[in-house]
């Protein structure tokens, strides 16, 4: 069948620079499974040991974690997905409309190094656990200092850069496999751990109660005295980093990307598999791990890298936590990346820009420093990109309610959107010049940069034509979608829904794959709950270890092997 000639215009952009298709929207599942992978990740390793470091409370921690995170998910629902859903379109293409090329090339450019560096850290951590299989020094500088390290670090990134390649739903049929394990392998790995703790601290395998657990974690975890023998960060300070951590995504407006693929606006709220699994309960899963593992291994939590925590806590599954941890942050973020290039180099395919992008992670990814500064990082990147996210947000959700005109830079054919990049720029003096007097917290600035920049992008775009009306440009835009939908629709009829696999043998992997998680889990809580002294807590671990690491095996098999099946159904359907 082809594809009417009115079309024509269309067929010649790139999948990425139209809205998202009907057809291909999906359900909560999908992201549910995707954030879940995505923040139940390496970086948890890395995060977990920094709280300790700066000398949070345990009960900072476990309150100020579950607001913060409760903040973040609030603000993926009611700032990110609204925008990502009623428009179906990436933040690149959006800000485009808006800001036109030059501005747009500006951001691209940002978020090609914000996510390529995110990455690239994300492939140093999984590469830790493989040099710790094959007894690689730990890589404690700036620079490798091992060629054999510089090899894992190459072989593991081919594997990111191979999945990224094949776009949204390679990276969510990734992560929907990803997501179940990582959440019982943190878990498990805390229970495993804990009793080494309860012994060094206690003097039993199990604290006795909710009181001797708070204890337990003032004295061996989190201390309230940082690294430097100071007192520590506190309750406002635990929430605001719990918030800020993805205020690049959220605020920022960067995972209109992902979101808008959403078939409804509410789907945001399956972020929350995300922020309360990764940056709840692993984030606190990885502290106890840490200082498990310290114990075991007599030295402090800050000396230790992820290879290190995860092997102590997991046996050879720690190995694959750590590789795969990596991976499913590695991989989105590098999917995010080549977006941003591909907007930038709009002539070339996304998959071309991918690769490209992903060459130059990999070799970042060379240098440990990366992600021993993640922290940082992310901070300062959300700082970077919020006031962008700030202009979006006034354009799409403002302007409307003020009497102003939505997309009025493009209505007048603009490249160069003044009010946009001036905006931006006075929003970094903003924003930093607030950190660099210390005015407040760190972690909340990018609140009142956001509120700022929302307030001179509007107060510009007035005076440059935003209240003017375009009454014939605005009938060709709504002409225009039309088209769009109509020639996505006509494309569909090409396409052949996927079909569910419901044969026997299917559904007996899913059960296996099922099983072997919740035999890890028991095995876990054998270690926690049924080791009554040292000996048997040592051989209960041991235990663990090894069945835990048959239960890894058996569950990428299966899961794997059960999406292959449905692959394969619906690869014989579209032929």
């Amino acid at each position: 069948m082809s594809v009417n000639k009115d079309y024509s215009t269309f067929e010649n952009l790139n999948e990425e620079q139209l809205p998202v298709a009907k057809h291909k929207l999906h359900d909560w599942t999908h992201f549910a499974g995707l954030y879940a992978a995505e923040h139940v990740a390496a970086t948890e390793f890395v995060i977990g040991a920094t709280f300790v470091a700066l000398g949070a409370k345990t009960m900072d921690i476990i309150l100020g974690l579950l607001i913060g995170n409760i903040l973040a998910v609030l603000s993926w629902t009611l700032i990110t997905s609204p925008i990502a859903v009623e428009t179906r379109l990436s933040l690149y293409t959006y800000l485009n409309k808006i800001a036109g090329d030059s501005m747009t090339k500006l951001y691209n450019w940002a978020n090609v190094i914000i996510f390529s560096v995110i990455s690239a850290a994300m492939i140093t951590v999984s590469s830790t656990a493989v040099r710790f299989a094959f007894d690689i020094p730990a890589q404690l500088n700036w620079y490798p200092t091992n060629l054999w390290f510089v090899l894992i670090v190459f072989l593991v990134g081919v594997v990111v850069v191979s999945i990224a390649l094949y776009g949204f739903n390679a990276v969510s049929e990734f992560s929907g496999i990803c997501a179940p394990w990582l959440f019982v392998m943190f878990t498990s790995g805390a229970m495993v751990l804990l009793p080494a703790l309860s012994l060094d601290v206690l003097g039993t395998t199990l604290p006795n109660g909710w009181n001797d657990l708070i204890s337990l974690g003032d004295q061996s975890i989190w201390t309230g005295v940082d690294s430097a023998g100071e007192p520590g960060i506190g309750l406002i300070e635990v929430i605001g980093f719990a918030w800020a951590a993805n205020s690049i995504t959220h605020f920022g407006l960067i995972d209109m990307a992902l979101l808008r693929f959403a078939k409804k606006k509410s789907y945001a709220l399956a972020t929350s598999t995300g922020m309360m699994f990764g940056h709840y309960v692993a984030w606190i899963a990885a502290g106890i791990m840490g200082a498990g593992a310290a114990v075991i291994i007599g030295k402090t939590i800050v000396e230790l890298d992820p290879g290190d925590v995860a092997f102590y806590a997991l046996g050879w599954s720690g190995f694959v936590i750590v590789i795969v941890a990596g991976w499913t942050t590695a991989i989105t973020n590098l999917y995010r990346a080549g977006l941003a290039a591909q907007a930038i180099f709009y002539n070339h395919s996304r998959k071309k820009t991918t690769i490209v992008v992903g060459l130059i992670t990999i070799a970042i990814a060379c240098f440990p420093f990366v992600f021993s500064q993640i922290l940082p990082l992310l901070t300062y990147a959300g700082l970077l990109v919020v006031p962008v996210g700030a202009i979006v947000f006034a354009e799409h959700q403002i302007f409307p309610r003020i009497g102003y005109t939505r997309y009025w830079s493009q209505y007048r054919n603009l490249t160069f959107s003044t009010p946009a990049i001036v905006s931006w720029g006075l929003g970094l003096v903003f924003g930093f010049g607030l950190n660099a007097f210390n005015v407040m917290s760190f972690f909340y600035l990018f609140i009142p940069t956001w509120i700022f920049t929302i307030g001179v992008y509007t107060l510009l775009a007035g005076r440059y034509g935003a209240k003017e009306k375009y009454p014939e440009a605005e009938e060709q835009e709504r002409i225009r979608n039309e088209k769009i939908v109509a020639f996505q629709e006509e494309k569909s009829k090409l396409e052949t829904t996927p079909k569910k696999d419901t044969t026997v043998f299917s559904k007996i992997l899913k059960l296996v794959s099922l099983v072997a998680l919740i035999i890890t889990l028991i095995l876990a809580g054998i270690v926690l709950f049924d080791s009554a002294n040292e000996n048997s807590y040592i051989n209960n671990r041991e235990l663990f270890y090894t069945y835990a690491f048959i239960c890894t095996i058996t569950y990428f098999v299966t899961a794997y092997w059960a999406l292959l099946r449905v692959k394969s159904i619906n690869k014989a359907k579209n032929e």
